[in-house]
C-alpha cells in the first residue's frame, strides 16, 4: 500500500528510543515518551497561496530527512504493520542537519 499526503503535510516514521537502563534497573516501555524525531517517507503537495511569503515546503524538507516535531501532533497511522505519523507543516520544528 502506498500512501501520498495532501497539502504541506508529510509522513514521519518515528525513530525508535533505545532501551535505556539506569544502573541495574530497566525503564519499562509504558514510562517511555512518544519520540519527537522521525525521518520523512514522503511529502505532500505545495499549496498554491498567491503572495506566499515563505519557501514551499518542498523547497526545505525532502524524503530522507530527519526533523524534529511538537511532541504530540500529527495523526499515527499504520500501514503495512509499520507506525507512522502524519504531520502538518506548522508542527515541524527543525531540521536535523549532521
Amino acid at each position: 500500500m502506498k500512501i501520498i499526503p495532501i497539502d504541506e503535510r508529510v509522513i514521519v516514521k518515528p525513530m525508535t528510543e533505545q532501551e535505556r537502563k539506569i544502573g541495574s534497573i530497566f525503564i519499562p516501555d509504558t514510562s517511555k515518551e512518544r519520540p519527537q524525531m522521525g525521518e520523512i517517507v514522503a511529502v505532500g503537495d505545495d499549496m498554491e497561496i498567491a503572495d506566499r511569503k515563505q519557501k514551499k515546503l518542498s523547497e526545505i524538507l525532502k524524503v530522507g530527512d530527519k526533523i524534529v516535531y511538537s511532541r504530540y501532533s500529527g495523526t499515527e497511522v499504520k500501514i503495512d504493520n509499520e507506525e507512522y505519523i502524519l504531520i502538518s507543516r506548522s508542527d515541524i520544528l527543525a531540521r536535523v542537519v549532521q
